[in-house]
């Protein structure tokens, strides 16, 4: 074997990315919070896709004879044969009439879809800004003053602002709360590019004459995947709690549309008289911030190869 072709062998070893253990499933479902956090979110994700079959009436459907009942009460629905079938409402009614248990199943909908969608959006964003941040140096300092700049602004008050901008609706809503996470994501994605770019492997790369968007994909957005999937998690726990505030404000997403957020709005003027309106939808929040939150910790420490040694 020549020289030539003895350097041309080791460069290529430089220049391919480390492999991942094969075990890594296997201890991730060893982990306690993972398996927790993780039931339960597939739970949460189970209740909002069968949400027309759990749900027990239209949770839209207004019937002022049965305003503010308390959970357990039974309504009977009258037939055209004269006969009638019973409806339990299992969470009580709001002050329209309206079962919160039915709106509560549907509330979980719109708070997965919030906290998922923002969180691909923010992901993505601070992904491609931080890829190039990192990378290229001449447009890292401008770019960072911008992110630094929205980090400064409350992320509560930066989306109240860019809902009151435009029309409140569900995708001004998820644009509204990814902006004042996006900023986070990109300071981390470029702390592992401005790590990564010195490494051996990378150098070997361009020094091959490897382009640099191909290098960007094969040598450095891999080793952003598990970092990004932390965060990723952190953020659309963050997401549906920020949701449910803006809600609860009354300038999120319409009232007319049941979110946990919504339905603690309208319950929270007889909150002392009658708790449930505010109880139920509070729980399933606390729970389903907590499963996403527990989630991200045992992901975090599974893929962070620091801590996976230490424990």
């Amino acid at each position: 074997m020549t020289i030539e072709a003895e350097d041309e062998r080791a460069v290529a070893r430089l220049a391919a990315p480390q492999a991942r253990p094969t075990h890594l499933g296997r201890r991730l479902l060893h982990h306690r919070s993972v398996v927790i956090g993780g039931a339960l979110v597939l739970l949460m994700v189970a209740i909002a896709i069968f949400a027309p079959l759990l749900g027990t009436v239209d949770p839209k459907a207004i019937d002022p004879a049965y305003r503010n009942r308390v959970p357990g009460t039974e309504h009977v629905i009258a037939r055209a044969d004269g006969a009638g079938t019973t409806q339990t409402f299992w969470m009580g009614t709001d002050s329209l009439g309206r079962d919160v248990y039915s709106r509560v199943i549907y509330g979980t909908r719109v708070s997965l879809m919030v906290g998922a969608s923002v969180a691909v959006v923010a992901v993505s964003l601070g992904l491609v800004i931080g890829l190039v941040s990192g990378y290229i140096r001449w447009l890292d300092g401008f770019i960072m003053r911008i992110m630094d700049g929205l980090m400064a602004i409350p992320g509560i008050l930066l989306a109240i602002a860019l809902v009151s901008i435009w029309r409140s609706g569900l995708s001004t809503v998820i644009f509204a709360i990814a902006v004042p996470d996006t900023p986070r994501v990109v300071r981390l994605v470029r702390s592992i590019v401005l790590s990564v770019r010195e490494e051996p492997y990378v150098e070997a790369a361009i020094m091959t004459g490897t382009p640099t968007p191909l290098l960007l994909v094969r040598h450095v957005l891999p080793n952003t995947v598990a970092p990004l999937i932390v965060h990723g998690t952190f953020v659309c726990a963050s997401a549906i709690l920020l949701e449910a505030i803006l809600s609860f404000l009354g300038v999120g997403i319409p009232p007319d549309t049941p979110t946990w957020g919504n339905i603690m709005a309208e319950g929270r003027g007889l909150f002392r008289v009658y708790p449930h309106n505010i109880f139920f939808p509070g729980v399933c929040l606390a729970l389903t911030v907590l499963a996403v939150n527990m989630l991200g910790d045992g992901l975090r420490d599974r893929l962070d190869p620091k801590l996976a040694r230490r424990m």
